[in-house]
């Protein structure tokens, strides 16, 4: 793999959308979360000539909206989905030990027990069952299951209120960067050739007879259109799957519902602890994470009709969840705690029940018409999978295709392990950031320390994130393929959730080093700082309005920034 070739910077974006415009491909991809990018690179990686399109940023829909884990689906094993949990825990294993070791890492999970016999026996034999299956399918290296008493329970985890606690199973699953793993396996892709365009939104479909031979698409930073031409289309669209009937003129025949999950994050001071808890609620199962330095709750599971583009937390939500997690805390939390709140949604495939969290999670792959694929539905964890079942529809009966071969593929960042003690005394730079970086960027983390030796102004920290600096900003632009303000605060970093101002305070110096590389006018810079000043406000807004429709109609109050009227 080219590591040259997997920078997705803006004279690449050109080359791509050029390409776009006189070639032929194999497959085209519409979509830029993780299933769509898992597409194009399982396809570019078999040797097809790919397309891959998204209409705003990389995992700017529910890619970046999850609860962050790569998981066998403890769950499902209770409902006895034995086959859900197996291809789980097998893409749980492929993740940890090849695919993105970097990025996804072992977490361990506290169960609480609120009953002395029955509560440990019945947990203690599904979690013994999940081990074993894990150890058959592929996770060797994660720690099984271990049984805590009543004392070892809180001095693992000290927030927890002593009173009804009678003891604690801890088990481990793995938490990763879902923004930044998206990210990769798009780099990844354009790496193995795919031609990959962000801020291109698809407006129609090419037809010959009743075939589907290419998409239509309009670049949202200058207003263009093009045709891109095509064998076979994929569409992997998520909870706008539903729309792709419009596009072929009737309805699809798989219908997807999208059920909002919201999420808190918390500083990490205000919970003592370390494990991750997981806790059952009236209506769904609620995470309490630790995520780098912060505590990440969450999840809600109710349905949702509204803007599909901006899903809003309201303040039902907020307290629902604060609820929630107050019933187990020795010391509660108030509004005041919270640094960050996001929504996202899934797509479930639709099913009898009206209950979304009932909702089946497992996927489709179906084609509607002749040279057209598409996949809805699962869950993160299975992202390969679906992937490679997406393009083996689209190149069903084609002679000279090889199968799968992602199973082994490890991603951009993730081919060789970094020593962070070395690098530090080579580059002059201190090994905590150094670790910190390769947690991010893995191998690709000299490359941000050799720019920061190029530049040492970049080597600052941003204003109000200590923990991020001007260098990654810079990265983002020239290899991460960041258009856009809100592409680098809220998925390229966090600071749009991790911090108290939203990422207010970072907004300007963040502009500035975009605009070096983006080549913004001051005019532009301005609007993009207003733009990103409106969606914090929109968003808090949201966030104080009663229920689903009012906060919805505060948070589409802000306009989208992507659009050729922002120059």
């Amino acid at each position: 793999m080219p590591a040259d070739r997997s920078r997705l910077g803006p004279s690449r974006r050109a080359d791509d959308l050029a390409r776009m415009a006189t070639e032929v491909f194999d497959v085209v991809v519409i979509g830029g979360g993780i299933t769509g990018t898992g597409a194009a690179l399982d396809a570019a990686s078999r040797g097809l000539s790919v397309a891959l399109l998204e209409a705003r940023d990389w995992a700017a829909g529910t890619s970046s909206r999850s609860s962050k884990l790569v998981h066998g689906g403890l769950r499902y094993l209770e409902q006895l989905d034995l086959p859900l949990v197996r291809e789980a825990l097998l893409e749980r294993g492929r993740q940890l030990r090849t695919i993105a070791p970097h990025l996804v890492r072992p977490q361990p999970f506290l169960l609480p027990l609120t009953a002395p016999v029955w509560p440990r026996a019945y947990y203690g034999a599904g979690l013994a069952l999940y081990d074993a299956l894990a150890s058959s399918f592929g996770s060797a290296g994660v720690p099984g299951h271990q049984h805590l008493s009543r004392r070892g329970t809180l001095r693992a985890f000290p927030g927890l209120a002593p009173s009804g606690i009678r003891g604690a199973i801890r088990y481990f699953d793995a938490q990763v960067d879902d923004a930044r793993h998206t990210l990769a396996v798009a780099r990844t892709a354009a790496a193995y050739g795919a031609a990959a365009v962000s801020s291109a939104r698809v407006t129609g479909l090419l037809r010959a007879g009743g075939a589907v031979t290419g998409v239509r698409a309009r670049c949202l930073e200058t207003g263009a259109s093009l045709e891109v031409r095509s064998r076979a289309v994929i569409a992997a669209t998520g909870v706008w799957s539903d729309d792709i009937g419009r596009l072929l003129g009737g309805p699809s025949s798989v219908r997807v519902r999208a059920s909002k999950g919201v999420h808190l994050v918390l500083a990490g001071n205000r919970i003592d602890g370390s494990d991750g808890l997981i806790l059952r609620t009236p209506s769904s199962v609620l995470f309490v994470i630790p995520w780098e330095g912060h505590w990440l709750v969450g999840t809600t599971d109710t349905d949702w009709n509204l803007d599909r583009a901006h899903p809003a937390a309201s303040s039902a939500d907020i307290d629902y969840l604060l609820g929630q997690l107050n019933a187990v805390l020795a010391r509660p939390l108030t509004r005041g705690d919270i640094e960050g709140v996001y929504a996202g949604l899934r797509p479930l495939l639709a099913g009898e029940s009206d209950a979304t969290s009932r909702l089946s999670r497992e996927h489709a792959v179906v084609s509607p018409a002749p040279g057209f694929v598409l996949v809805a539905g699962g869950k993160y964890t299975t992202y390969r999978v679906m992937a490679a079942d997406a393009v083996d529809a689209a190149t069903a009966g084609r002679l000279g295709v090889p199968a799968s071969r992602t199973a082994r593929l490890p991603l951009v960042g993730a081919h060789a392990a970094v020593d962070a003690n070395a690098l530090a005394g080579r580059d002059g730079v201190g090994a905590p950031l150094v670790h910190r970086l390769a947690l991010r960027y893995g191998d690709r983390t000299g490359e941000l320390l050799a720019l920061m030796v190029r530049r040492p102004d970049l080597a600052a920290a941003l204003p109000g994130a200590p923990d991020h600096l001007a260098a990654e900003v810079h990265y983002a632009c020239l290899a991460e393929g960041a258009l856009h303000l809100d592409d680098v605060l809220t998925r390229r970093t966090r600071i749009s959730v991790r911090t108290p101002h939203r990422g207010l305070d970072s907004a300007a110096r963040v502009a500035e080093v975009m605009a070096e590389v983006l080549g913004w006018t001051p005019a532009r810079v301005h609007l993009e700082i207003e733009h990103y000043r409106a969606r914090v406000a929109a968003e808090r807004e949201s966030q104080r309005m009663p229920d689903d429709r009012t906060a919805d109609a505060a948070r589409v109050g802000a306009p989208d920034v992507r659009g050729p009227a922002v120059t």
